[in-house]
């Protein structure tokens, strides 16, 4: 019984920690693959996992013993320091140096914890956040402006905390945002209408969502990936659709979705103070830990520089490919130093540094809006495709610098142990005497391991629903 008990309560806590992985935007395969080295590290080496974005399964015990638990993962999204302390405990769960209980009592503390900053910080982090991505998009001191009060409103929207208004936030903020810049536009030179919407829908676009939903389908992640992918484009259709409804509702012509030069170029200074901008809105808007600033600006700094040098040597619609292989080593060099920071944590700002740069929105709202937009809605598709192959090719290289290249057979069936016939030892040595089948008394044990293939088999496991470890908290 009491080896029963603690079963169930690995079992739970290897709930708790996919579903806390879930919330921080975690490909599926990485799940896996750390639920699988805290189970080992308990000492259980048959667990079987399988996880989805919205259904998790959890396998202890071989065979007829084996018991399993299934979770259906609620839609929690965790903000940053939540992050940075869920992969702290993973840490720890990888040593085992924190029992199952405690570790249940943990998660649900991370999902219980409240935002280290106020709501007016984290309302001007998104004004800040905002208008650092708009004068990379939009470089206009006016549209700044305008990004800044815009960025401000949606950060206040986004403090209420309703499930129902979450679903349809998205729409709705994407219409205001576009009825206010087309009503603004003629007056005042706020650069490209459709690039400075993208800044304040920055946290809406599921930039992260689409490139892990490639990463996975590329590993072979086929339910996780397809569903995911299905899923970021869902999204990114439902803001292309409350931009075109603001703009048919304020009567503008079809040549306002197409995107505008950017005219007169800006200092390079205003580039790098844009990321400054956008790391800063990131660390307040998130709550971030303070260590981890420094960590995020870097990988903005080094995804955005690998992502203009990609435009200037592949061209633009390719050229997250170059900033994502460039970022990637840094994000994952980063979470193995001591005082390094998630990796999830790092991935997501440069992940909205990068779609939106590459004209995802953009490509979508110009498709729907005029007849003659789908070679730049297909470029958009291109552009996320090139991000997701720079992720997986910069995963592989560090892998193969830092840990080397290993070839790893996936593919085995267990036979039940009833139905496994004893393997005869040669007639050597059968001469020793203590060693199975041997010829001087070991009859009795060579009986017991010829089991028949037809002896009664105990019951089928039960199944368990394990209950939720965390809360959701953003």
């Amino acid at each position: 019984m009491a080896e029963a008990a603690e079963q169930a309560l690995l079992r739970r806590f290897l709930l708790g920690l996919a579903e806390g992985m879930n919330a921080a935007a975690d490909s599926t395969d990485k799940i896996r693959d750390t639920l699988v080295t805290v189970s080992s590290a308990y000492g259980r080496d048959d667990t079987d996992i399988v996880v989805l974005p919205t259904v998790i399964l959890i396998e202890t015990g071989a065979g007829n013993e084996g018991r399993v638990a299934i979770r259906s993962s609620v839609n929690a999204s965790f903000r940053f320091d939540q992050i940075a302390a869920l992969y702290r405990l993973i840490e720890v769960a990888r040593r085992a140096e924190i029992t199952p209980l405690d570790g249940i009592t943990r998660l649900n503390e991370i999902g219980a914890m409240k935002p280290s900053h106020g709501w007016l910080v984290r309302t001007f982090g998104h004004a800040v956040l905002t208008t650092g991505l708009a004068l990379l998009l939009a470089p206009t001191w006016q549209g700044a402006v305008v990004a800044f009060v815009l960025g401000a409103l949606i950060g206040v929207a986004k403090l209420v905390r309703s499930p129902t208004l979450q679903i349809v936030f998205p729409v709705f903020a994407a219409f205001a945002c576009a009825t206010a810049v087309f009503l603004i536009a003629p007056y005042f030179a706020v650069g490209d209408p459709i690039r400075l919407l993208i800044a304040p829908l920055a946290t809406f676009l599921p930039g992260g969502v689409l490139t892990t939903a490639v990463v996975e389908l590329a590993a072979g992640q086929m339910l996780a990936g397809a569903s995911r992918l299905v899923f970021g484009l869902v999204q990114l259709s439902l803001l292309a659709f409350g931009i075109l409804a603001a703009g048919t509702l304020v009567g503008v012509a079809s040549s306002s979705y197409v995107p505008l030069d950017s005219g007169e170029a800006f200092p390079w200074w205003v580039a790098v103070f844009g990321v400054l901008l956008f790391a800063i809105g990131n660390y307040l808007h998130f709550s971030a830990p303070p260590h981890t600033f420094g960590w995020v600006l870097l990988v903005l700094l080094v995804a955005y520089t690998g992502q203009v040098v990609g435009g200037a040597l592949i061209g633009a619609s390719v050229s997250g490919f170059v900033g994502a292989l460039a970022m990637t080593p840094v994000v994952l060099w980063i979470a193995t130093l001591r005082k390094g920071a998630p990796s999830q944590l790092t991935f997501l700002p440069a992940f909205w540094l990068l779609v939106p740069g590459a004209a995802g929105l953009v490509g979508l709202t110009e498709a729907i809006g005029t007849t003659s937009g789908y070679e730049d809605f297909g470029e958009a598709l291109v552009s996320i495709m090139s991000i997701a192959l720079g992720v997986l090719i910069g995963t592989a290289l560090y892998r193969v610098v830092h840990q080397g290249a290993e070839e790893i057979a996936d593919f085995h069936i267990d036979v039940p142990a009833a139905l496994v016939e004893e393997e005869t030892p040669p007639f050597w040595a059968r001469l020793v005497p203590g060693t199975p089948r041997s010829f001087w008394g070991g009859r009795g044990r060579s009986s017991k391991g010829r089991q028949r293939a037809d002896a009664p088999s105990p019951p089928s496991p039960d199944v368990e629903s394990a209950p939720s470890s965390q809360a959701s908290g953003s």
